[in-house]
Formats: structure tokens, C-alpha cells, sequence
């Protein structure tokens, strides 16, 4: 089973920065890089943001909502169907701010802080993104994982069924054939098994 990715087991993050003003992007990377982060790049728009996140896959991205052109959210949702391994954190110096239900689901964003943050809210949730990104990119390889072994499974069994109807062997004997072949030709039982129903005539895999 995957260890779980806490907060304080993220040592460091590889972040981008978006923000439209050259001051807050200055202090922001300064911020972050004090706090041990590493700072790939900081842009000043939605366009740059999307193109610097598919070029350098940062852990995180700390981005304004409020952008030159399309807004931080929908950066956001762009980003997050590209990159849905990548934790967004929303920022905005605007307090009557608020995001609906559906739009921090579309975003992907974990967190949203309101400017000036704190240096240790700023750390806690950057760390929180990055853990709950790879604890979410860890949960689909897994569900990816055992999908394929049903489907795997199937095969084989397909397969077993296949070889019994041709030589009137048993299950176990049919199971055996297929292990014995997969050790004798250094290859997956699952390739057997295709192999066997690839030359079934009229059979599909």
C-alpha cells in the first residue's frame, strides 16, 4: 500500500506563481523560496500560467484570481484538466471574493487565501495541496491498477475456457497451461492468454 502524504512529509514543493502585479510575484517567490519551496517561474497571466504549467509541471501553482484576460478560476479549470495531478492554490487581495461550490470543484483548488498571507498559512497550504495532489494521483494509478488486473483476469479466464473446449482438459489443467507457457516463453500469463484467443478463429481479445 502507498504511504500517505501528510503536510509535513512534503518537504518542499516545485511551485509557480501567477500574479498580474510585478511586486506581489517579487515577494511572493522571495516568500516561498524563505519557506523552502522552489520557485520555477512567476507570470502575470492566465495565458502565460497555462503555458509555463504544461512546459515545467510544477508540484503547485499559487495564482490570483484576479488575472489580465481569462481569471485565475478559469486558469484553474484549464490547468486542472491538463495537469490533474498539479494542486492549485487560489489567491485574490479582494475580500468579498467567493467562490461557488462548482467553481472550487472545476478549479481543482485545495485552498483559497485572501492577501496578504501569513508565511506559515501560505507553507501549511501549499504543503496540504501538494500532499492531497499526490494522494489523488496515487488513489487513480491505483484504481488504474485494478482495473487493468480485472480486465487482466478476464482474459485468462477466457482463455482457460477457450483451452478446456479445444482439449477437454480441466480448469486447473487449462490454468496450468497457461503458467507453464508464460515461464517457458519469459511473457506475462495475460499475453498468453491474448495469444491463445487471438488464434481462435473469428475470436477478439
Amino acid at each position: 500500500m502507498a504511504a500517505t502524504m501528510t503536510p509535513a512529509s512534503v518537504s518542499s514543493a516545485r511551485i509557480l506563481v501567477v500574479d498580474d502585479e510585478l511586486t506581489a510575484r517579487e515577494s511572493l517567490s522571495e516568500l516561498l523560496t524563505s519557506l523552502g519551496h522552489d520557485v520555477l517561474d512567476a507570470v502575470p497571466d492566465a495565458t502565460a500560467a497555462e503555458a509555463r504549467a504544461k512546459e515545467l509541471r510544477p508540484d503547485a501553482i499559487l495564482m490570483d484570481v484576479l488575472l489580465p484576460g481569462a481569471n485565475g478560476i478559469e486558469a484553474a479549470q484549464a490547468i486542472s484538466r491538463a495537469l490533474p495531478g498539479t494542486a492549485i492554490v487560489l489567491i485574490s487581495g479582494d475580500e468579498t471574493i467567493r467562490l461557488t461550490d462548482a467553481e472550487a470543484d472545476a478549479s481543482g483548488a485545495v485552498a483559497f487565501l485572501i492577501k496578504p498571507v501569513p508565511p506559515q498559512v501560505l507553507d501549511s497550504a501549499i504543503r496540504l495541496a501538494v500532499a492531497r495532489a499526490v494522494a489523488l494521483r496515487q488513489a487513480r494509478q491505483e484504481a488504474a491498477g485494478l482495473k487493468q488486473m480485472l480486465e487482466d483476469r478476464k482474459l485468462i479466464e477466457r482463455a482457460k475456457g477457450l483451452l478446456m473446449r479445444r482439449t477437454g482438459c480441466s480448469e486447473p489443467e487449462a490454468y496450468r497451461i497457461l503458467q507453464r507457457s508464460s515461464q517457458d516463453r519469459s511473457k506475462k500469463m495475460v499475453e498468453i492468454a491474448r495469444a491463445v484467443l487471438d488464434a481462435e478463429p473469428g475470436a477478439t481479445a
